[in-house]
């Protein structure tokens, strides 16, 4: 039985590209029940025209997942998001702050602050398409736009189509002469902004990314009044410490996970993945981070890093690192 997203997005994991993959979302899923979890950005147009098994296809175990859509054209996302509601995601985002070159040749990303219009017409067109929730992903402003005054007209713009649900990341896009990699870093974090979003569209769900990088944060955020937080990096590179407390911590339910039980747990998901002609490193890659700061993880990571890529590696590989790890 999959769960209402609009439920369980008090925390979710960010959508990030190349990171979260179905593997990783299975993974994250074994250390958290209740946290909301997202696809990598995809197109609209490789959604329509790709291999669809491939980019929208996920375990059902992964649930409550939610697919991040990116395009400007309202009728190819509106396609998309049909598509995507027929593989059983029941959240569609879209992508308004991604401040890469490459979205921006695209149109769509954070460029797509400058066109509110555009924005609602997306929305409007996707809600048109199918029964899943469209919510939206954006920045606080790109460039020289003043984020005070343009954000609140964004946000009342595009909920006017119907959207109930905004993640704003509470960083400006510099989308001239910063990489995507400094745009995550270098504009100030403005998180009084968001919040103060949440006081003046009371009705609407608001949510906070960036920078947050704790539960202890996460939990502040929530307590000054905004609905959910949304945690990136952080929840990569360290999964146990955002994700293993968070359904106690944060949804009230059930008790706490532990990064051993999810590594043994993991191990019929990959045997079956090696059996479909999967290699092993393209699981525990995103594992790597699992027991940051605990005594072994330096082995841990070492010997996955070393043996997981050879032809041949299974399970044994995975198991003599657990082997490195000092029990709590």
């Amino acid at each position: 039985m999959t769960q209402n997203p609009r439920k369980t997005a008090r925390l979710s994991v960010a959508p990030m590209m190349d990171w979260t993959d179905r593997h990783c979302r299975y993974l994250h899923r074994l250390l958290s029940r209740h946290t909301l979890l997202y696809t990598e950005m995809v197109t609209a147009m490789a959604v329509i025209h790709g291999d669809r098994d491939r980019l929208l296809g996920f375990d059902p175990a992964e649930q409550p997942v939610a697919l991040q859509l990116g395009g400007s054209d309202p009728e190819q996302l509106a396609e998309a998001t049909r598509i995507g509601a027929e593989y059983g995601y029941q959240e569609v985002n879209l992508n308004v702050g991604c401040p890469s070159d490459r979205v921006q040749s695209g149109r769509f990303g954070a460029c797509l602050m400058l066109e509110p219009e555009l924005v609602a017409d997306c929305v409007e067109a996707m809600a048109s398409a199918s029964s899943a929730e469209i919510t939206v992903k954006c920045r606080i402003g790109v460039d020289k736009q003043n984020p005070a005054e343009i954000l609140p007209k964004f946000i009342e713009t595009v909920a006017a189509r119907g959207v109930l649900s905004f993640t704003i990341h509470a960083r400006m896009a510099w989308l001239a002469g910063l990489s995507p990699k400094q745009n995550r870093d270098i504009p100030p974090l403005d998180y009084d902004l968001v919040h103060q979003i949440k006081r003046d569209f009371p009705q609407l769900s608001i949510g906070i990314n960036g920078g947050i990088s704790s539960l202890e944060q996460a939990k502040m955020h929530l307590q000054r009044g905004v609905d959910s937080v949304m945690i990136g990096r952080a929840a990569y590179h360290n999964p146990a410490d955002i994700l293993c407390q968070a359904d106690r911590r944060i949804f009230g339910a059930g008790g706490d996970s532990s990064a051993e039980q999810a590594v043994r747990d993991m191990l019929p998901y990959i045997e079956n993945h090696l059996q479909q002609g999967g290699r092993l490193n393209q699981i525990t890659r995103h594992m790597l981070g699992l027991f940051a700061g605990r005594p072994g993880a330096r082995g841990w990571k070492r010997l996955l890093s070393q043996k997981a890529h050879e032809t041949g590696a299974g399970p044994e590989v995975v198991l003599a690192a657990l082997a490195q790890i000092q029990p709590q």
